[in-house]
């Protein structure tokens, strides 16, 4: 589904205008003047979820129209109650996550077509244009990559359960070249993505509003509660295959990287955190493996961890080049002009991730702790 019930049409009509209406800065005004609609002619997961995904980034362009120095204190009651009555049916925070970005925005320009990214497109846009698209598709096929991994983590449990060690090393195998093809799917943010349009353009649209020194005390959705309420911004933190992995293979991550990890699964669809959980009470894959003696299964478990640290690195990677290269980039060019300049790169979110977390430290102990997850013969 990409297209509403009619009686959404006014959310439609703004949502499929968002990066003219914020270029022109109008997008706050149409906002006052839409219509308070009920939420109630939503049926099923899926209408509730293209809902979820409009309303956040309606919300998103809202807040940030006027960059970081002009947020806002107040998201109206047309949006914010709707919003607020659609993201508790689905047990989501009010707000664009990793989940709306990504997951849900995406249709087949063929239907009858393959899931690659000249046959994709976005189903909602912001500014960014192609690099916009790009980030999100190449995201999205990072994600793709993931599924035979998961296929496989359910495959090794069973394997676990009934002593099968031959189809446990198989699933083993199948997982490292899952997360092996997802660095290959994040290597084309390369080819689709501009560093100085995803730093300067497409960052602050993920931002949230905590942890945020722009909008320090969070927001107040008008209608449903007179306290402002504080919500982190979309971040890969929030993708479920790497929360499976981590449980699966029994990796610790620091104690405050745990912290931030485990707030990020709020973030998450109820099904996903279900999922993840359930990985979590299985019994250890690591103490098996260990237990049984089996060289090959060593081998085959080490080799998830190992292909699970290079994807990390990889990531640092993309960081440096689209947050910390863009960002310094960004700094020069300001220099070399006279005179107070109007594009001012954000600098709330300087060296934070758009979850807000401090990001080369927190990758980088998360790729840390990864590597030490290896079983030394």
């Amino acid at each position: 589904k990409t297209e509403l019930p009619a009686p959404y049409a006014p959310w439609m009509e703004i949502a499929h205008h968002l990066p003219q209406l914020i270029a022109s800065h109008r997008l706050r005004s149409r906002v006052h003047q839409m219509p308070q609609l009920s939420t109630r002619h939503l049926r099923g997961r899926e209408e509730l979820h293209l809902a979820h995904l409009v309303l956040s980034f309606i919300t998103t362009g809202y807040v940030w129209q006027e960059g970081e120095e002009g947020t806002v204190k107040v998201l109206p009651r047309n949006l914010a109650v709707p919003f607020w009555e659609v993201s508790q049916a689905l047990g989501l925070p009010p707000i664009l996550s990793h989940m709306d970005f990504v997951l849900a925005n995406w249709r087949r320009k063929n239907p009858k077509g393959p899931l690659e990214i000249e046959n994709l497109d976005t189903i909602i846009s912001l500014p960014g244009g192609e690099s916009l698209r790009g980030f999100t598709l190449v995201t999205l096929l990072v994600e793709k990559a993931a599924v035979p991994g998961i296929k496989a983590i359910v495959q090794a449990i069973c394997a676990i359960r009934q002593r099968d060690e031959e189809t446990l090393r198989k699933a083993l195998q199948e997982l490292a070249e899952a997360i092996g093809d997802m660095s290959k799917a994040l290597k084309r943010m390369h080819d689709y993505v501009d560093p100085a349009v995803f730093y300067a353009v497409i960052r602050i649209f993920l931002s949230g509003w905590k942890d945020n020194p722009a909008m320090p005390d969070g927001l107040i959705y008008e209608g449903v509660s007179e306290e402002p309420m504080a919500y982190s911004g979309g971040s890969a933190a929030q993708s479920t295959v790497l929360h499976a992995f981590d449980e699966f293979l029994g990796i610790h991550h620091s104690e405050e990287s745990t912290a931030f990890l485990h707030r990020m699964r709020d973030y998450m669809p109820r099904p996903h955190r279900a999922f993840v959980e359930e990985i979590r009470r299985v019994p250890s894959l690591k103490q098996h493996v260990l237990s049984s003696g089996d060289t090959r299964l060593c081998t085959a478990f080490n080799q998830c961890i190992s292909a699970l640290a290079d994807f990390r690195s990889y990531h640092i990677a993309i960081v440096t080049k689209y947050i910390a290269v863009a960002a310094a980039k960004a700094k020069a060019e300001l220099g070399g002009r006279a005179g107070p300049s109007k594009a001012k790169p954000p600098s709330a979110l300087e060296g934070k991730g758009t979850g807000g977390s401090h990001i080369f430290s927190f990758l980088k102990s998360i790729r840390d702790t990864t590597r030490e997850g290896m079983i030394n013969a």
